[in-house]
């Protein structure tokens, strides 16, 4: 069995994937895993497993077969984040968690289509998804773009292709990581609606809502910074 995974949320606030059957696991890092751009496959096989040569055919093909080199300069960025994921993540983690939820309910509270469960608040990630109606997610993608709102448009299941997407996608890892809570996704949730629905104008709005979110969070800063280079060192 192979799982995509959101790295940034693996864990007990979410998914813990080997413990829950996966065989092989599949994610990225730039997203709620807040490091620099690369690709992750995992397992938990183990040598003596018959499944191991799966994993050796795997490492084979990767690197040098689909990888010619390993970027260091990524790498090193990579390393950063990972301490700071590890750092944070049980702060970090439930944030990102409640303020999706707390989003996809407000969105659902203004009367648009969120996709999803209602009973676990639509969500159980970093994501949300709105339907917009067959075909028309470019448009809104463009219309909220023009509004400083940045998000995907998607295809759902039941449509044929990106050609004909009807939803929006979604995703609050990064203005949790500015600060932004529950309360701040609830006004954003507002303006969404009068974007999508009214095709409001409301870059000004957007604005002043963003300026009081400009400190990064969850990341190491001055001594403590300091600290965790030092302890880097003893491990070369």
């Amino acid at each position: 069995m192979t799982w995509l995974m959101f790295w940034g949320l693996v864990g007990p606030h979410f998914q813990e994937p080997f413990k829950e059957g996966a065989h092989l696991v599949t994610g990225s890092t730039h997203k709620t895993f807040f490091g620099t751009q690369r690709g992750i496959v995992a397992s938990a096989y183990e040598k003596h497993e018959e499944r191991y040569e799966l994993w050796e055919s795997i490492l084979r093909r990767t690197f040098p077969g689909s990888v010619s080199n390993h970027h260091l300069g990524t790498l090193l960025g990579l390393l950063m984040a990972a301490y700071e994921m590890n750092h944070f993540k049980d702060d970090y983690q439930p944030r990102v968690v409640a303020n999706a939820k707390a989003f996809a309910r407000s969105l659902k509270q203004c009367g648009l289509d969120v996709a999803g469960d209602p009973g676990i608040d639509f969500t159980e990630t970093h994501q949300v998804i709105v339907c917009v109606g067959y075909g028309r997610g470019p448009e809104m993608a463009s219309r909220l773009e023009a509004n400083n709102i940045i998000c995907n448009y998607q295809g759902s299941p039941e449509e044929e292709g990106f050609t004909a997407a009807g939803a929006l996608r979604m995703g609050v890892a990064e203005m949790t990581r500015f600060g932004m809570t529950e309360e701040s996704f609830r006004t954003l949730a507002g303006l969404i609606h009068d974007v999508v629905v009214d095709n409001a104008k409301l870059t000004d709005q957007v604005n002043a809502l963003r300026k009081d979110f400009q400190e990064l969070r969850f990341s190491f800063k001055g001594e403590e910074f300091t600290g965790v280079v030092e302890k880097l060192r003893t491990l070369i």
